[in-house]
This record gives structure tokens, sequence and C-alpha cells, in this order.
């Protein structure tokens, strides 16, 4: 998860910069970078590996200066090496930028700079947003109008910086769409600019935050934001307490509200180096699997408790669909008590959030007595059940402080839809042609994820409606199934409403006793091969007189008439829908825990990782 620190003003540049990504190292990363303005000219260091070696690296070949900007890159375009490290240079030596997010276009506008004479230097995405400043450079009076056209042709979500040897006296940032924050920080005479706060806490306490498609002109006076229309925004100033913890949380109430948000960018980071859009391929190194083994598999079984059990739920019909492989789905507290039929053609992958989790590593280490391959989907990098795994997929989602998980599931959703593309090109049960349509759907996956984020006060509407409600029942079929239950599981982890998930073909089958005026349906029902089922359950639980709470696809007709209130999303491949599917739900969740004034980030009795039995 890359992070940003700048600075400007009358001390050096270059300790500042550095300590601040030291402070952002929670976040992952696999090469680092920082380039400062001396006397007149830019200079720039940057590695592939941890920031103790650009560190060693600067104290090798010293740069010093009152203007600089350093990052820390998740690699998404290109091999994490030196070349595709941040900060970028144009080719006049005269700008640099650093950048969070993925250029969505960027094919195609890196094309077009070819075909204008521009020499790239790297494999990244990143690389053409400098270009594209220095071409508009030619005919734009300053940096900022340069960046904002720039800016505007990126699709995407991105936040960045950038400085010019030429602007000696001034840092552009912009943020546009969820690709991580853009914090301000003032002090005396200087400013700093980081991707996120404790970044810069040891030097300010007094923040703002900029907000998405603005753009800002940074100064040692100060920070004059705009929008990319040029119309001036205020920028709120508040003052950050000296606690980490609270510090982390920026501009959001909650962690879990912040956690929520930052899933564009933990989306985004889950993909980071292994996706190549150009070839079609999938990369996952860390699995250590190769052609001849993923074709002596038989059998795959998913294990994981709670949240992770219901990703794993999607990941069976993922995989089974695509690398058509038969895969069974285990809770792991139940999976070593149930004398399970194991051999070495059988593969056990466990998922979990904290590695650390007592029933998913006991279930690991029955998995491999009795001779399967272990392979793990775990977001905390050196917990056990990567240590012990034979194989690995890091969610890369960075540390979840939330109890309720949230970008922890969505995460490994797509870890297991890359890991089925894999499976399935190695065992050449696909097409070229279809590997490349289900890794180009990757590609707007984030894009996506930012639109239903964007729709979060839609979605408090329905908060409120549910408020009082003692309980709820959700409904979902095929490959939303499992969101049914992940939802049900949001609403009564934090806010103590009771809620259950049902498949919806199973509400005839008991639940349907339970219908009427003061029973809130949730359901699930997007435009995929499962919709004209999910428009019967609709019809029927309306025919009881309960609530109707529906998810639609964007432009659906046939919902509005039948529900309460709809839940829309944008309009997305149905292996991916999970993805989406999902957050409202976690949104709903998190506003209804919120009104009724609930701890949401510490739910009573619950822990973040449960290490016993």
């Amino acid at each position: 998860m890359c992070g940003i620190v700048g600075y400007i003003g009358p001390r050096d540049a270059t300790p500042i910069i550095l300590n601040g990504l030291k402070r952002l190292e929670y976040r992952g990363y696999d090469s680092a970078g920082i380039a400062v303005l001396e006397n007149s000219h830019i200079e720039v260091r940057r590695d592939a590996g941890k920031l103790n070696r650009l560190v060693s690296m600067v104290e090798g070949a010293p740069l010093s200066g009152n203007l600089g900007i350093g990052h820390t890159r998740w690699a998404t375009h290109g091999e994490p090496n030196a070349k595709n490290a941040h900060p970028h240079i144009g080719s006049t030596g005269e700008v640099v930028v650093v950048h969070n997010g993925i250029v969505e276009n960027f094919l195609e506008l890196r094309d077009e700079l070819i075909a204008e004479g521009t020499t790239l230097h790297s494999e990244t995405d990143s690389e053409i947003i400098v270009h594209l400043i220095e071409k508009f450079l030619s005919t734009e009076s300053d940096l900022l109008s340069a960046s904002r056209k720039a800016f505007s042709l990126l699709k995407g979500h991105h936040g960045i910086v950038v400085i010019s040897s030429k602007e000696p006296d001034k840092i552009i940032a912009s943020r546009i769409g969820n690709a991580g924050g853009v914090v301000f920080g003032y002090g005396e005479n200087e400013m700093f600019v980081a991707s996120d706060l404790p970044a810069i806490l040891e030097h300010t306490r007094r923040v703002s935050f900029l907000e998405t498609h603005q753009i800002a002109v940074v100064t040692r006076d100060g920070v004059e934001a705009q929008t990319f229309e040029g119309e001036p925004v205020e920028l709120e100033t508040e003052n950050i307490s000296w606690d980490p913890v609270a510090a982390e949380k920026g501009e959001y109430r909650h962690f879990m509200q912040k956690e929520i948000h930052e899933q564009v960018r933990s989306i985004t980071d889950t993909i980071s180096g292994r996706v190549d859009f150009e070839k079609g391929k999938i990369i996952l190194p860390q699995l250590n699997l190769t052609k001849e083994f993923a074709n002596q598999i038989d059998r795959i079984i998913l294990i994981a408790c709670g949240t992770a059990y219901y990703a794993a739920m999607v990941g069976k019909v993922l995989i089974e669909n695509i690398a058509r492989i038969p895969v069974e789905v285990d809770v792991a507290s139940e999976f070593r008590y149930r004398d399970p039929i194991i051999n070495d053609r059988t593969v056990v992958i466990a998922i979990s959030q904290s590695g650390e989790t007592a029933d998913t590593l006991a279930a690991m280490a029955e998995g491999k007595k009795r001779g399967a391959t272990l392979w793990s989907i775990v977001n905390a990098i050196g917990s056990q059940a990567m240590r012990i795994a034979d194989g690995y997929i890091s969610m890369q989602t960075g540390p979840e402080i939330g109890v309720a998980s949230t970008k922890a599931y969505s995460a490994p959703l797509v870890d297991q839809y890359m890991l089925a593309i894999l499976l399935a090109d190695l065992r050449e049960v696909i097409t070229e042609q279809e590997r490349r349509a289900l890794v180009e759907d990757l590609r707007h996956l984030p894009e996506l994820v930012g639109q239903v984020l964007s729709r979060e006060n839609q979605y408090m509407q329905v908060a409120h409606a549910l408020k009082d409600s003692l309980n709820c029942i959700y409904l979902g079929r095929g490959i939303n199934m499992p969101t049914a239950f992940e939802g049900a599981l949001k609403l009564k982890e934090i806010s103590y409403i009771h809620a259950e998930g049902y498949p919806g073909g199973e509400m005839k089958h008991g639940p349907i006793a339970l219908f009427d005026k003061d029973l809130p349906v949730v359901v699930i029902a997007t435009q995929d091969q499962w919709y004209d089922k999910m428009i019967s359950q609709i019809e029927q639980t309306k025919a009881r007189g309960a609530p109707v709470i529906a998810m639609a696809t964007d432009g659906d007709k046939l919902i509005p008439p039948l529900a309460d209130h709809v839940i829309w999303i944008p309009e997305v491949s149905w292996m991916l829908s999970p993805v989406l599917t999902v957050i409202p739900l976690q949104i709903l969740a998190y506003h209804i825990a919120a009104i009724r004034g609930l701890d949401v980030d510490q739910p009573r009795n619950l822990a973040k990782s449960v290490t016993v039995e």
C-alpha cells in the first residue's frame, strides 16, 4: 500500500521524508525512493527492497534541500526494481512525480506519448503522468495548470504529488477518487504532505484533508485548494491529539469506516505486481506453483473461520467455474474432527486475516499431517499461517484495526479469482481469449469499488430506516449467497441486531414463516444468472408484508416498484460481483451501529484474532 511524504520549508527535507516513510512502512511496499530539489536541480535516489536500502543509498550519495517528496511502492505495472520505483522524473529533469493508484487507461496514454516521441524509462503506469505534465507545460503557464490538465486525462483513482525545479516554491498535490488520502500538515513557515497522518504527526498536529477531485498548491505559508474546474475550496483544519492509534483514523470517525473506504486501495494493492495486463497473465510467485503440480491437483479444500469462511465460499464458485477443480469449503474448527479424506494430490488453502487463528492453524496442521500441500491467503506478513504454508498469497490490505473485517474480506475474493485464473491457465482449461477477458475485468475493479463507496450517503438513508429493527433476514443466490451470510454477520457483529443469511431458494423452507411487517428482508438481486429467481423471492417477500431492501444493478426497471428501498451498484462481471455487493452491506451495518451509538471498532465479546479454540 503505497506511501507518500512531501516537505517544503526551511529545514532539510531528506531526513523528514525518510522518517515519514518509515512511519508508513506498516502499509507494506517493495521499493522506495526520494527526490529533493538541490541547488536548483532535482536529485533522485530510489531502489527496490526495504527502506533501509534507500537510507544506505542516501548515506552513500547524500542529497539535501528544502523541497522534496518520497514514496514507498507496491508494484502494479512492472517488476519491483529500481527503474520502476518512484519518484519518476521527466525527460527534462525538471519535473518529478509520486503516485498512488492505477492509471486504468495507461496503455492508451502510453502509446500516444510514444507516438509523439516520448522515451519511457520504466514499465510503470505512473511514469506517464510526469511526461503528460511536461507535455502540457509547453502550452500552459504554470505547473498547476499543466498538472490539472494531465490529471484530467487519467482514469481510475489516484493520489499524486508533483514538484518542479522551475517552481521551487511549491508542491502540487491532488486526490482523485479513493486511492488513499492526501493530508496536509501545517508548521511554522513549513508544510508537510502525506498519504496518511502517522508520517507527519511528529512535526505537526494541525492538519487538513484533500477531498476527491481536488487539486492544491502547497507553499511554506499554507495550502490553496480548488476543484478541477478551478473553483476555490476552503479546507477545514483540525488539531489531532498525539495518539498514534486515533491519528491513523484520519478523517474518519471509526477505523471500520476508514477500512471500508480503503478498499479501492486494498483491492489495487492485492492486484499489485500480480497482474500483467498486457499479456493477460496472473503471477503469484509466493505459491511456488508449477505447471506440473497444477495438473496433479485433484481437489482443493478451503478452510477458514467467520468472515474468511464466507470468502472461501465465494472462492469455491470461482475456482470450480474457472479452473474446473473440485473444491470443498470447511469451517476450520470442524475440519480436523471429521476425519477428512486427504492425499498428496489435495491442496488445503487456509484463509485468515491475522494468520494466527487457532482453529485455522490446527486445521492446517491436520492437512499437513495427512499429506496435503498447504497454501495460505493471509494479511499479516510473517504470521504463523504464512510461515507453515508451502506457498502463500498476501492480501496486501495493510493493517485492519476494526474487529469486524471489511477490506480483509474483499481482498481474498480477488486473490481467489486470480488463483483460479492461474490454475486454469496452467491446466490449459481456458483459452487465451477467455483468460485475457477475465484478467481485463480486474483492471476496472478499483474504479467500480470507488463508485460504490461514493454512494455512502444513499446507503446511509437505508440505515436510518433499519436502525430500530430487532431482526433481519438476508437472501442471496449463487456466488452472492455468501454475501448474504457476510452481510448478516456484519449487522449482528456491530449493531447487535439479530440477522441471518439464507440461500434465496431456501426461503420457503422455513424462514418465510417469520416474514411480516416487522422483519426487514435484504435481497441481493443483481443482474446475473440468478436474477429471475431473486425477483421471485422479492415478490414472495412483498406478498407477506415484509419490508424489502433490494440490491440492484444500475438501470434495473423491475426492482424499484417492488422494493421499499433500493441499494444500487454499478454493473460488474458476475464473478467479481461479490466484491461490490458486500460493500453496501458493510456500510449499512456500520451506519446502523454508529446511529445506535455503539462501539463500532470493538464490539462486545469479540476479538480481532481468535487464538484459543
